[in-house]
């Protein structure tokens, strides 16, 4: 008997694979190219032994899954959380294909996690898991095969321990083998914010498209962590006005505006910062506040049907990964409400990795000023042939965007003559 999050993480699956086979058929591809892209390739599930600080050992579940290596490497973050399961990885490593397509990058999508709390756990003891998962994967990847980053609850210090260890493995300094690293070690300026200047810039875009005037505008972002905290930074410092977030504690809102940069000072490592204050309200009633732009910027399945119909933001800007279900979607834009879809919205995280890996490789590094000025072009142009292909063919923006970056993947199969 599956439970909620793993039913919920089978949903998305399923939802996922129904996007790619109505936007493969919309393509003009045959029913051959939809039964080769939606599953990954390959999927690696490993068991990791992990002696605690107790003196005991405890054996977690991890998984790396690899969607299609037709383009080039496949790419993707690697998630600690005790949530994690094989079908989430799954639909994760689909969407990274679909990002790297809309981007022109020359990768394929890939995905890990392990099943673990790291809120729980010592440093010592991330640090050994974080070694012992390398060692379990490291057949399978490396900086011409799959090359791991960030995601939820892991950072630089995480990958920086996975680079050493695939570096020992290998006994050969390996940058390129992870990115999302530490400055000193071969980390691209500008990638901790990556995600968040991403959807910065797609967010502009959208609201030019609209006439929604940055300055002034009331903006609720939910999830205050890597991408949620520097996106209202970045936003209140345009001139937005801020007036929700939220974190796993709970969410504040305020309509006349929060103090942003007292929030992001008082936040922990985790990016909590409303167990602070007493006047808190749901996360789930966070989103059907009055607002212009509404962000959700934490985990999947938060808007659904049931309260999509509650929405009163004129555009939703997707930071997170599947956060609105295909059923909201469609009532969403029925009632008019732009969506920028995940695929595009939050994919500044893989362009700047994409930049990483580039400098790793030719070991020349790029200013604040060039990696900036490169991921604002990408952005926009894929924001435009994703707009413009909705316009043309008459489609919600999300469909548009697996159209637009399911084509080249589709475009690298068929000239292998893999189908």
């Amino acid at each position: 008997m599956l439970n909620v999050k793993e039913k919920e993480n089978v949903d998305v699956l399923a939802r996922t694979q129904q996007v790619i086979e109505t936007a493969l058929t919309k393509l003009g591809y045959d029913s051959a190219y939809y039964e080769l892209l939606k599953e990954p390739l390959r999927l690696l599930t490993v068991r990791i032994p992990v002696k605690m600080d107790d003196g005991k050992v405890k054996v977690f579940t991890g998984y790396r899954a690899q969607h299609n290596d037709a383009v080039g490497p496949t790419k993707g973050g690697v998630r600690f959380h005790p949530d994690v399961t094989e079908e989430e990885v799954k639909a994760l490593s689909m969407w990274m294909s679909i990002k790297c397509g809309l981007t022109n990058l020359p990768y394929g999508g890939g995905k890990g996690g392990i099943q673990c709390d790291p809120r729980t756990m010592s440093f010592g003891e991330l640090e050994r898991l974080s070694r012992g998962y390398v060692r379990a994967i490291s057949q399978l990847v490396g900086p011409t095969k799959d090359i791991p980053a960030p995601d939820v609850f892991t950072n630089a210090q995480i990958m920086a321990w996975m680079m050493d260890e695939y570096s020992r493995i290998r006994e050969f300094d390996s940058p390129g083998f992870i990115t999302g690293k530490p400055l000193v070690l071969g980390g691209s300026i500008g990638r901790e914010s990556s995600t968040a200047q991403g959807v910065s810039i797609v967010l502009h875009e959208a609201a030019a498209v609209l006439g929604i005037p940055i300055q002034g505008a009331r903006v609720i972002i939910q999830g205050f962590g890597n991408a949620g905290s520097y996106l209202a930074k970045f936003l209140h410092d345009a001139g937005a006005n801020v007036v929700g977030i939220s974190d796993a504690a709970g969410a504040l809102y305020n309509p006349n505006g929060l103090d942003i940069d007292h929030l992001m000072d008082r936040r922990d490592s985790f990016g909590c910062v409303t167990n602070l204050f007493p006047n808190r309200i749901t996360n789930q009633e966070l989103l059907i506040q009055d607002c212009d732009i509404l962000i959700p910027a934490a985990i999947e399945n938060q808007i659904t049907e049931d309260n999509a119909y509650l929405i009163k933001a004129k555009l939703l800007v997707e930071a997170a990964n599947g956060p609105t279900t295909q059923a909201a979607t469609e009532i969403l834009t029925k009632r008019g409400i732009m969506i920028v879809p995940d695929v595009l919205a939050s994919a500044g995280g893989v362009v700047v990795s994409y930049f990483e890996w580039v400098q790793n490789n030719q070991g020349f590094y790029w200013t604040e000023e060039e990696v900036n000025t490169r991921l604002k072009k990408i952005l926009v142009d894929a924001f435009n042939n994703v707009y413009h292909t909705s316009l043309e063919k008459k489609t919600d923006m999300r469909l548009s965007a697996y159209m637009v970056g399911l084509k080249r993947t589709a475009e690298a199969v068929k000239w292998r003559g893999w189908v």
